[in-house]
C-alpha cells in the first residue's frame, strides 16, 4: 500500500520548503500554522511572478512559520517578519501574473519588498494571494473536480515517489553523474512502498474521506539543475530523463500534479497508508 514518505510546504512560491509531519488537506493544497502552499510569490514591478529559473539564489530563501509570522531568512540578511494575519495586508493590492493567469493580489509592503530586492538584487515586491480569488485547474484534467490553486503552477499538490527518483539516480550515476535529493524536484507529498513511476498509473490514492487524484504528469523546467542548498546551477539531469520520460505533448515528465477529489479539511501525515485504485 502506498505511503507518505514526506511532506513538504512552500508558501513562498519558488524559495525552500518546509518539511512537515502533518499538514492539512486544503482546498487549494496543503495547509499548516496559518500558511498555506504557495500562498506568496515575488513579482517584479509589472507584478511577474520570479522563480529560480531566472533568479537561482531564491533556492537560498529559507521560511519558517513562528508564532503569527512567515518568517524568511537568507544569507548576510535579518530576517524579514510577514504577519499571517491577513488583515494587515488588504490595505495595498497590485496586480500580478503567474503564467498566463492574471489577479489581484495583496501586497505586503515596502519592507518585505526592499528585504527581496536586495538580496535577489532586482527591484521586487512581496505579493500575497487573496483567497477571494477563484484560481481553478485545468477541469479536463480535473475531471470535473473545482481544483484550485493559490500561486502555484496550475494544480495544487506534486507527487513524486521515492522509487522514481531512485530510478532516476541510477541512471546518472550509470552516467557518471552525482545522484540528486529529492528537494531538485520540489513535490509536496512524497511517497513510498511503490515501484518507479507508479505514480504515473494511479486512478487515485484513497484513505477514508481522503481522495488524492493524479491528473497530469508534470513537465519539468530547469529547476532540478539548481542545487537547493547553494543556489548555483549544475548538470541538468533532463537529458537523462528525456531518453525515457519525454512525453510527445508535455516534453520531459518526473511526477504527477494531484488534486483533492475528496476529504477537504482532513489530516495528512507522514506514514499513512492509502488504498491504490490502478488504471490498467
Amino acid at each position: 500500500m502506498p505511503r507518505i514518505a514526506s511532506l513538504h510546504l512552500y508558501p513562498l512560491k519558488s524559495c525552500r520548503g518546509i518539511a512537515l509531519d502533518a499538514a492539512v488537506l486544503g482546498r487549494a493544497g496543503l495547509e499548516y500554522g496559518g500558511a498555506a502552499d504557495r500562498e506568496w510569490m515575488v513579482v517584479d514591478l509589472r507584478g511577474r511572478f520570479l522563480t529560480q529559473r531566472e533568479a537561482p539564489r531564491m533556492a537560498l530563501i529559507t521560511p519558517a512559520l513562528e508564532g503569527t509570522s512567515l518568517v524568511l531568512c537568507a544569507p548576510g540578511m535579518q530576517a524579514l517578519h510577514v504577519p499571517l494575519d491577513i488583515a494587515f495586508g488588504r490595505n495595498a493590492t497590485l496586480d500580478v501574473q503567474v503564467w498566463n493567469h492574471a489577479c489581484r493580489a495583496f501586497d505586503e509592503g515596502d519592507e518585505a519588498a526592499r528585504w527581496l530586492s536586495q538580496f535577489l538584487s532586482r527591484p521586487l515586491r512581496l505579493a500575497r494571494f487573496d483567497p477571494g480569488h477563484k484560481r481553478a485547474s485545468n477541469r479536463e484534467r480535473s475531471g470535473g473536480v473545482e481544483a484550485l490553486n493559490r500561486f502555484s503552477d496550475g494544480y495544487p499538490m506534486l507527487l513524486v515517489s521515492r522509487a522514481s527518483l531512485a530510478d532516476l539516480n541510477d541512471r546518472l550515476l550509470e552516467n557518471g553523474r552525482e545522484a540528486l535529493p529529492m528537494d531538485r524536484f520540489r513535490p509536496n507529498i512524497v511517497i513510498d512502498d511503490v515501484g518507479p513511476f507508479d505514480e504515473d498509473r494511479f486512478v487515485s490514492l484513497t484513505d477514508g474521506e481522503v481522495v488524492l487524484k493524479p491528473v497530469k504528469p508534470c513537465p519539468r523546467c530547469p529547476i532540478p539543475s539548481i542545487d537547493q542548498a547553494t543556489g548555483l546551477r549544475g548538470a541538468d539531469p533532463l537529458d537523462i530523463l528525456a531518453r525515457y520520460r519525454n512525453d510527445p505533448a508535455l516534453g520531459v515528465i518526473f511526477g504527477q500534479n494531484t488534486i483533492a477529489a475528496g476529504g477537504l479539511g482532513a489530516r495528512l501525515a507522514v506514514g499513512q497508508r492509502f488504498v491504490a485504485e490502478w488504471n490498467f
